[in-house]
């Protein structure tokens, strides 16, 4: 229609078009036009113009808001028409229905965020985030604070938005979940730039039967019992404690599996690679009782290395038991018959150093020999078989030093 053509009635009606129609919970943009000592005019494209009380910009517990001629605001509508024909406008609630928006956002997005915890309810917590009170329940509590929820309060904790309900004012929140995608995130990243023979620091998180968990920051690796020391070790906590900070050598990786497998013992030199140059046939060393078995015993003759006294190199005389000879504990001499670097094995006798066996012409010395008990299969494999009546021949040994348990 040609401007110039327009009636009066035609630009009344064009006029009121225009003229922004409102509503309670309305939020819209407007212009400061002014600042009176009780009230702030706001221009928001209505046919008249928008009132904010200043009772508003002096909220109790809040920074004083100062507005001036121009700014640019968004007010939430409290009432489209006032007795005096304004629009009544709030400028906190609009603030608190766009954090209401945001947080909206966020519990969508999944994103991690802080929330400043203020007291404990019957149910769990009640939190502050973005200005809006949320609830933590307790079942929502990070593992490590569920059994005392009060050590919380006070502080600032990283939560996940499980729930957002404007009409009920509820906001659920979870630590727990938050903790879980931080871990993971941080696994994560840790798998990424970890490599088999990297050596890494930890602190230990907990003690098992066979073995220790060190938290590498983002995942826990295990110590196999069998990776601790190159001494037999029977007990974890004879070497480690809950808190312990360790440099560890990473052994192997398994991604898909989550699992980091570390060493501490390879953190030192492996006392079986120069065996058989500090240990020739012949040699006479002290060695301690370390256990006892139907087929001999074992003696650790030097850190990390443990060598095997057959039942028959305990006496010229036959011997019925190995306890009625040595004992856990004892210290004796006795003479290297054999060490095996590959096998990591090594052959003693006692006999050797008592002189020449009964009889005119004795017994000789054998050198270079293994004992294998009678049923063979390793040292516990041995001690469910029987040991011979006669005394036996040298043969060449098999026993297993590492018997314990395989599994994590």
């Amino acid at each position: 229609m040609d401007p110039e053509n327009l009636t009066m009635e035609d630009l009344l009606r064009e006029e009121e078009h225009s003229i922004r129609a409102l509503s309670h919970g309305d939020i819209v943009d407007g212009t400061v036009v002014r600042v009176d000592p009780d009230e702030v005019l706001v221009d928001i494209g209505a046919k008249s113009e928008g009132i904010i009380s200043n009772r508003e910009l002096q909220a109790r517990g809040e920074q004083p808001v100062v507005l001036e001629p121009g700014d640019n605001v968004k007010v939430y509508v409290i009432q489209p028409e006032n007795d005096e024909g304004n629009v009544v406008l709030s400028l906190r609630k609009a603030r608190a229905e766009g954090i209401w928006q945001k947080a909206a956002e966020k519990e969508e997005a999944g994103e991690i965020i802080d929330a400043e915890v203020r007291e404990q309810n019957k149910g769990g917590l009640i939190v502050n985030i973005m200005g809006l009170r949320g609830f933590l329940p307790s079942s929502q509590v990070a593992r490590q604070f569920s059994g005392n929820l009060m050590e919380l309060v006070g502080t600032k904790i990283p939560v996940k938005i499980l729930e957002v309900n404007r009409k009920r004012n509820r906001l659920i929140v979870s630590q727990r979940a938050a903790q879980d995608e931080d871990r993971a995130r941080q696994r994560e990243e840790l798998f990424e730039k970890l490599h088999v023979g990297d050596l890494v620091r930890g602190k230990v998180s907990g003690l098992t039967s066979y073995g220790a968990f060190v938290n590498l920051g983002g995942a826990d690796g295990l110590i196999h019992i069998s990776e601790l020391s190159w001494d037999r070790i029977n007990n974890v906590s004879d070497m480690l404690n809950v808190g312990d900070e360790v440099e560890v050598k990473v052994i192997k990786l398994d991604p898909e599996l989550s699992r980091i497998s570390l060493s501490l013992r390879q953190m030192s030199a492996d006392p079986w690679d120069t065996i058989e140059d500090r240990f020739p046939p012949g040699k006479p060393v002290t060695g301690q009782v370390t256990k006892t078995k139907k087929y001999g015993a074992f003696l650790q003759i030097a850190d990390g290395v443990e060598g095997l006294l057959h039942i028959s190199e305990l006496s010229w005389d036959h011997v019925e038991r190995t306890e009625d000879v040595l004992k856990v504990g004892d210290e004796v001499s006795v003479m290297v018959l054999n060490a095996d670097k590959v096998r990591r094995r090594i052959s003693l006798s006692l006999r050797q150093l008592q002189g020449r066996g009964p009889g005119d012409s004795g017994a000789e010395f054998y050198p270079g020999v293994d004992y294998e008990p009678e049923g063979g299969g390793g040292a516990e494999a041995a001690a469910d078989g029987t040991v011979a009546s006669e005394e036996p021949e040298p043969v060449a040994a098999s026993y297993d030093y590492d018997d314990e348990d395989d599994e994590e």
